[in-house]
Formats: C-alpha cells, structure tokens, sequence
C-alpha cells in the first residue's frame, strides 16, 4: 500500500512526498528485484537484466505509476524489456520514452505497447519519431480493451487487457520473431482482449487528503477508468455472485468470433480489494464461463493493473486460439509474474550493483539551486506564470476532475517549476534559447498530454523566435501561430472543443491584430492575455468535443477547461513581466 491512514482528519495520505515518489519507489523495487531488473539509464524506467539482446526486437511498455504491477512489475525474461515510468496516473515524457527505448534496442528494432490514453500516445508517438530518426524502426500497438469506454473498439482505454497484451508481445519477442511479426501478434491479442470494470470506493493520490473520487454508500460504479474516469452508470450495491454475473453478462456478447472455445482470463483487483473477494467473486465467473460453454484458461486472479488504492475489481476475457495460446504460456519471469517452464530463467542474482545501475536518473536543475536574476526576460515570464498556477493549483485540479483525473494543477506546476529552473540554468538571456530548454524541461517534468501539449508551445515558439533578428509583435504572432500549428497537429483538438486551444487561438488572433496595426510588444502582450482570459472562462460554455472529456457530452458544460485557464493565467502573469521590462527599457 502507498497510502495510510494519519492520526488527525484531513492530513495528507503518504508514505511518501509526493515530489519524490516516482524516483523512491523505482529505487526500491530495483533494490528488491535486482536479480530481474536494473535501472534504465539516465531515465525513469526499469530494463530487464538480460537487455539489449542482440538481434532480439526490444518490447517497451510504459504508462504513469499508481497501476502496479502494471508496468514496472512486468519487466523480465518473455516479458517486456523495459517499462517507463511517468508520475502517477500521467504519461511518462517523449524524452523519458526515447532514453529508455534506446537503452534497450539490440538492432532488431522496438515494440511500443501501452493503454490508449491521449498523454501515451503523444509521447511514445513522438519517441518513435526520434528513434526513426536515428534509424531505429519501432512499431506500436495501443490497448484499447476496456468496453465500457467507448463503442468504437479504437477509442478504447487500455486497462487490465495491457497484461494480455505485453505478455504475447514479450513472448514473440523471446522466442526471436521479427519487429513485424512481433506487432502482428500483439495486434492480434488486443483485438481479442475484453476489459469491464467495477469501482467500489475511490482512490487517493500521495499527499493528498482526500480520494480522487467517491462511489456514493450502498453503490457501485460499473465501467470506472482506472484513473476515475466517469463509468457508465451507477447500481445498488450487489453480493460478488451478482457482481459476477454483471461483468460475464457485459463481456460475452462483447468476444470476438473464433477461437477454440479455451478462453483467458483474468479477475483483476484494483488495489484495495481482498483477494478472498476476488475468489469468490471469480468461483461464480468460472461457473458461469462454463455454462456458456468456453473452457477458463490457466485464470489468473490477483492483482496485474491496480490502480493506487481503489476499492474494485475487473474481468478480462481471451477467446484463445493456438497461436496465442503458445505465446501467453510461454515462461517469463518478472518482479510480479513468472510462469515456470520446469525450472528459473535465470541464475544467481549478482553480488553487486554497478554504480552506474544505482545513479539516480539525471533530472532538469533544482529551482532552489537556479539564480532567480538569470535567464532574462523569458526566465522571469516563466517565473510569474508558475506563481500563477501554483496559487490556482487546486482550482485547477478541481476543475481537471470534472472529467479527467485531477491532476492538471499538479502537473502543470511540477512541470513549470522544471521550466523555470531551465530557463535560467540555460546560459542565456535570449529568449528563443530559453524557451526552448524550459519547453523541453516541462514535458520532460509535466508528462501527460498537457506536458507534451504545453512542452510544445514553448518550444515551437522558441524555435521560431530564434530564427528573427528582433523579436517584435509581429515575430511573436508570427511564433504563436506556427506554436498553435504544432499543438494542433499533435492534439488534435481545434477552436471551440473546449481545450487549451480556445485560449491559445485567441492570444494568437490578438497578437496578429496587434500586429497589423503596429502596436508595442507589452500593449500586444496584454491584449493576448486578456483575449486568452475571456477565452478561457468562455469554455465554460462549450461542450467538450476531444479527449476523456468529450464523453460526458453535454455534461461537460457549466465549468472552464483546465488547459485554458492555467494558459490564461500563465499569459496574464507573464503580460505584467513584459510590461515591466518595456517600461524598464525605454
């Protein structure tokens, strides 16, 4: 358990301080299964001892902490070969993804397999950009197993159909099939994995005082995200044969044709459930499996992707046919799993660590150790935008939660914090260059889609900045708009669906006003900001149109978009630095 009850209400829940979690827990689990796995170097991440292997495909799994053994914990012999970690419940960062991939490709190419979440995919995906390259090909299969997320199967979440899907993966992988051959079958595996999900009680992040979300007394959440992502519906509480009977009836008519009736399957506990529950709960849905005529394959009943404490529980189902069979009984050995094939895999643990294997990762410099006066204009911006977000921290969380996870607030400011420390640990007062560290410092920090979205914002408009003599309104509107480009592409999202577009559309549209009619670089400032404001609390209105949100529908309206209200805030922050500055100039 990461979390433990305090001797007075209302203090935070923790083993551990949240801004160090990350890194503590990654250090035990290497001291506690060094035998198996070792540091990735210079990144947040396990690698199995045996990586790289020369001409094997390398399988890299990843997503944020919070989920074990998913997916530190699955890292071994005919399991994956390495796992990146992000902060809890958030995407690791592109960079993080690309240091962990390259530490473990042994020339036959890399296997990306994680859950469909919009901060995954935008990180490994641009990983995979930096991996091509340098010449290392890579090839990705997204889970997308959980049915009650979404009625199209490639809009899915991956939740405890991940496990599935890793371990065929790691299986091919072992046995020395080709990158093709290797993604073909994974592909296969997620398309014949089914996830249904039940919550009982919500889960509480480290240092926090209260749950994520809560499941009212005498109800159940059936089809909760494993991040508290919105269900499907709510249902009087049920004994576990009734429960049971939920989540067969919801999985049969969701199994894909074909197979040889054998199916897998797993019961999985989301972190505080007892596994006598889980026994019980799963001795009515092997029953039930057999009147149906399927044939329970090796059932595994534990917990495989827990998310932090939450009181609930899953049911995967696999109709099998031989190839997967052979590959999901394949043996491996990992720090949460081993399947044995008559003997270990491995030999004696070594005597000793390499000092090298026990260095921390290397991280963006401390902002306590950064002089405040350095960086220049573009330091001292960031400065004023991270006091800004931070007073708003729970605000923004708050507003996060409405149909996320609640962790914007504290993203943005772990990130911002790292930008900053950047900014003025970059050697210059010119601002495209600081920019550009600080952006790349906060994906690296932030993870999750705002840390790439916003990560990406600096550093496309440090980029263009770069590139001008002088930097003047028409240069800043000139930056924005190609930063606005590149959000877009990579988001996805565009004006009116309700995300930090709304308000980076506006800041652009008043910047290139401003700039058509000759205005100052602080007065343009300070329009862009309050156009950005107004945007921001104008999304109050809109329904939500991408992302996790856009499944609330019209339940998304009445309260701001997290992403344009810590931007907002952000802009108006820094208009008053700028504004300084220009008066201090003239």
């Amino acid at each position: 358990m990461t979390t433990i009850p305090t001797s007075r209400p209302g203090e935070p829940r923790t083993l551990c301080d949240p801004a160090t979690f990350k890194t503590r827990w990654v250090d035990g689990l290497v001291a506690a299964y060094g035998r198996t796995v070792r540091r990735a170097p210079d990144a947040h991440g396990v690698i199995a001892r045996h990586a790289p292997t020369a001409g094997k495909v390398a399988v890299v799994i990843g997503g944020g902490c919070g989920h074990y053994p998913a997916f530190a914990g699955l890292v071994g012999p005919g399991f994956a070969d390495a796992a990146v970690v992000g902060d809890v419940f958030t995407s690791p960062s592109a960079e993080q993804v690309y240091r962990t991939a390259a530490a473990v490709d042994g020339g036959a190419g890399v296997l990306f397999s994680y859950g469909n979440y919009a901060g995954d995919v935008m990180h490994f995906g641009l990983a995979a950009s930096r991996l091509a390259a340098e010449g290392i090909d890579s090839r990705t299969v997204i889970v997308t197993d959980d049915v009650a997320s979404a009625t199209r199967v490639a809009d899915r979440r991956g939740v405890a159909g991940d496990f599935v899907v890793f371990k065929v993966a790691g299986a091919a992988a072992d046995r020395g099939d080709d990158l093709a051959t290797v993604a073909e079958l994974a592909e296969h595996a997620n398309a014949r994995t089914r996830t249904f999900g039940v919550a009982f009680d919500g889960c509480t992040l480290p240092g926090q005082t209260e749950p994520l979300f809560t499941v009212d007394r005498g109800a159940v959440e059936l089809g909760l995200g494993i991040h508290g992502e919105p269900g499907m519906r709510s249902a009087e509480a049920m004994d576990a044969h009734e429960l049971a009977d939920v989540l067969v009836d919801q999985l049969l008519p969701e199994l894909p044709d074909g197979g040889d009736g054998r199916v897998a399957v797993i019961l999985n506990g989301l972190g505080s459930t007892a596994y006598e529950d889980l026994f019980v709960t799963y001795s009515r849905v092997h029953a039930r499996l057999l009147d149906a005529g399927l044939q329970p394959h090796r059932p595994e009943v534990g917990e495989l992707v827990t998310s932090m404490d939450m009181a609930g529980l899953s049911l995967t189902l696999v109709p099998l046919d031989d190839p997967l069979a052979e590959l999901y009984d394949a043996p491996c050995e990992t720090p949460a799993f081993r399947l044995s094939a008559g003997g270990t895999l491995l030999g004696s643990a070594p005597d000793t660590v390499p000092e090298a294997e026990r260095r921390s990762p290397s991280v963006a410099p401390d902002l306590a150790d950064t002089d405040p006066g350095a960086g220049g204009v573009a330091a001292a911006a960031l400065t004023a935008a991270l006091e800004a977000v931070t007073d708003a921290e729970d605000e923004l969380g708050r507003l996060d939660a409405v149909a996320a996870d609640g962790d914007h607030g504290q993203g943005i400011v772990r990130g911002m914090r790292a930008a900053v420390a950047a900014a003025r640990s970059s050697g210059t007062t010119e601002v495209g260059t600081a920019l550009l560290a600080a952006g790349t410092a906060l994906a690296d920090a932030a993870g999750g889609a705002s840390g790439a979205l916003f990560g990406l914002l600096l550093t496309e408009t440090g980029r263009r900045l770069r590139e001008v003599p002088e930097i003047d309104t028409g240069a800043l509107a000139a930056a924005f708009a190609a930063a606005q480009d590149a959000v877009t592409e990579l988001g996805g999202a565009r004006p009116g669906d309700k995300t930090m577009v709304d308000a980076l559309d506006a800041a652009t549209g008043a910047l290139r006003a401003a700039a058509d009619r000759s205005a100052g670089v602080a007065a343009a400032w300070r329009e862009a900001a309050d156009a950005a404001g107004e945007a921001a609390r104008g999304t109050a209105d809109l329904t939500p149109s991408v992302g996790r949100a856009a499944r609330l529908g019209d339940r998304g309206r009445g309260s701001p978009d997290p992403g344009a209200t810590s931007l907002a805030l952000m802009l108006d922050a820094a208009a008053t630095v700028i504004s300084e500055r220009c008066e201090e100039e003239r």
